[in-house]
């Protein structure tokens, strides 16, 4: 039979719960059933809109998102052909096979150890010493610039040709953004130019602005000049597969530790819930035989 999977999660580690304990829900008393409709029905067993709601509350946010979104009635799908099928296994007592006992326990560890390592993300304590480091190793991550530019483009540019516009080679385009440059070194307005000669027209109708950007954000060519440039110089014209940019840098700015604290201690929570790991891992001496395993 094919594996049954949840949106292409295994069940082994989402419903090991489910697979153990299929208990049907008491019934409710006739009020509550009311303002609590049953939504889903399986054989004899009837899921309502709470217990369904409860029921995907506990899974991982990836599959919380998928039974919210357009692939809500899918996920219903998979979630009563699964409950179907484990009802079927336990009234053929598959469940109470040797193979199935140590399976289901194997499953309900692995759930369980997720799940401990969710708890320790969530709960483990992070001191405002150890969010400083953070922040001041990797401070220049933080940096944000405010800047425009003009692009000539050149044959194969990923920019397309404008109407009516001349085809020019590499070596023309490359002439061309140095005398640019040279009428902006010499009182040029950089936004009157980027109107009329750049070829990213949609910046250009903007005078070049491409708004304030962060690291990253920007072909690599561009992204090191916008970066390493002194703030409203213009600088010299910069090759990318797009064409020769010419950049000046209005503002240049780092964020604060204030402003990335949120930031820092979610990319911090993983890490130091490993620690926790590795400590329990030294408070439980684990042996293996080697004589039997190998080493």
């Amino acid at each position: 039979m094919k594996r049954i999977c949840f949106l292409g999660f295994s069940t082994a580690a989402i419903f090991s719960q489910l697979l153990v304990n299929g208990q049907t829900p008491a019934p409710k008393p006739l009020l509550e059933q009311a303002s609590d409709p049953v939504v889903l029905t399986i054989g004899t067993t009837k899921v309502t809109k709470s217990e369904y709601e409860q029921f995907i509350a506990a899974l991982p946010p990836q599959i919380q998102t998928e039974a919210k979104g357009p692939n809500k009635r899918k996920v219903a799908e998979q979630y009563a052909e699964l409950k179907m099928m484990a009802e079927e296994a336990r009234k053929r007592k598959v469940d109470q096979t040797p193979a199935a006992k140590i399976q289901m326990a194997l499953q309900q560890d692995q759930m369980l150890a997720q799940m401990l390592f969710r708890d320790l993300q969530t709960t483990v304590k992070i001191d405002d010493a150890a969010v400083l480091k953070y922040y001041e190793a990797h401070k220049n991550e933080y940096e944000e610039v405010k800047a425009r530019h003009i692009l000539v483009r050149f044959k194969d540019s990923r920019v397309p040709l404008r109407e009516g516009q001349k085809e020019l080679s590499d070596a023309e385009a490359l002439a061309k953004a140095q005398e640019l440059k040279k009428k902006l070194d010499g009182g040029g307005d950089f936004a009157a130019l980027a109107k009329t000669e750049s070829d990213d027209t949609g910046t250009g109708a903007q005078g070049g602005d491409l708004g304030q950007f962060a690291r990253g954000a920007m072909v690599p060519e561009f992204d090191a000049a916008a970066f390493a440039q002194p703030v409203g110089a213009v600088g010299d014209p910069v090759r990318s597969a797009f064409g020769y940019h010419i950049i000046k840098v209005d503002e240049r700015k780092s964020k604060s530790l204030a402003d990335m604290k949120d930031q820092i201690e979610k990319q911090l929570r993983p890490e130091l819930a490993k620690q926790e790991v590795d400590s329990i891992k030294k408070a439980n001496a684990i042996s293996i035989d080697d004589a039997y395993f190998g080493k």
